[in-house]
This record gives C-alpha cells, sequence and structure tokens, in this order.
C-alpha cells in the first residue's frame, strides 16, 4: 500500500481498428514477450473468422463472448479459527473483465487445432454462444460459490 496517495490508474489508448479500450485490454494481456503487433495481427484475424462464421459485426461478436463469459460472483478463502472459509463475494466490473478475458485466452491455448487464430475465432464464437471451456469456467465458479452460500455471513 503506498504511503504516497492514491495511485491513478492509467487508461490504454483504444485499438487502432475498432477504437474499443476492451479489445485493447484483451491485445495486451494476450501478447507475450512485447510482440504487441503479432498479437494484434492474430486477434484481428480470429475475430475476422469467428464473425464470418457467425455471420455477425466483429465487435458484437467479440463483446458477446466476453458478455458470456464474466463472472459475476467468485468465491475468496477466509481463515476464521484455524479453518478456511470458501467465501462468495460479488465481482466488480473492472475484475470480472480482466477474468474472462484471462479465461478466454487461456481456453484458446489449450484448444487443439492448427494455429492460435483459429483456436482464438473457435473460443470466439463459443463463448458468443454460451458453450465451450470458457463460459463452462464461469458456470463453474458461479456453482462453487452457490455451494458456498452457508460462508457468506463471513464476509469481510
Amino acid at each position: 500500500m503506498s504511503r504516497r496517495g492514491r495511485i491513478v490508474k492509467r487508461a490504454p489508448m483504444p485499438d487502432p481498428v475498432f477504437g474499443n479500450l476492451l479489445m485493447t485490454r484483451f491485445i495486451n494481456t494476450m501478447m507475450l514477450s512485447g510482440k504487441k503487433s503479432t498479437a494484434e495481427r492474430i486477434f484481428y484475424t480470429a475475430l475476422d473468422q469467428a464473425a464470418a462464421r457467425s455471420s455477425k459485426e466483429p465487435l458484437e461478436v467479440f463483446q458477446k463472448a466476453v458478455q458470456n463469459v464474466r463472472p459475476l460472483i467468485e468465491v475468496k478463502p477466509r481463515r476464521v479459527g484455524g479453518a478456511t472459509y470458501q467465501v462468495p463475494v460479488e465481482v466488480k466490473q473492472e475484475r470480472g473483465t480482466a477474468l474472462a478475458i484471462r479465461w478466454l485466452i487461456i481456453n484458446a491455448r489449450k484448444r487443439s487445432g492448427k494455429s492460435m487464430i483459429d483456436k482464438l475465432a473457435g473460443e470466439f464464437n463459443d463463448a458468443a454462444s454460451g458453450v465451450g471451456a470458457s463460459v463452462k469456467k464461469k458456470e463453474d465458479t458461479h456453482k462453487m460459490a452457490e455451494a458456498n452460500k452457508a460462508f457468506a455471513h463471513y464476509r469481510w
């Protein structure tokens, strides 16, 4: 915790093609070893493929995918009297978006396929239609929170 006051959160520049901040965050999270141009090429090509498969606008496919994967509630461990309880807590908008982006990228990398473009396009289509590994991860998180609802009074 800083003693010198509040830390100002810097907003990234909007992406060059759609002018969307969410897409910039996705590209920056997907980037490996500082290769932003490679990450952008993979992202935009995958988005075009996903849009062509679903016959919708690329921006609409991407936003629907992130929205379907964003969790509303999660569990956090809390120690009470020597025991650790999984306490369900609501997820802030910013953290929910970050988790959704991270889950989409991780599950796209795990998919079997020829290239990252194909994998990412498939993950976007699956997430936009409400199926796939990323959506399952969100549902598992919600189920775990529901199962531990009895410990909600330990929230802090």
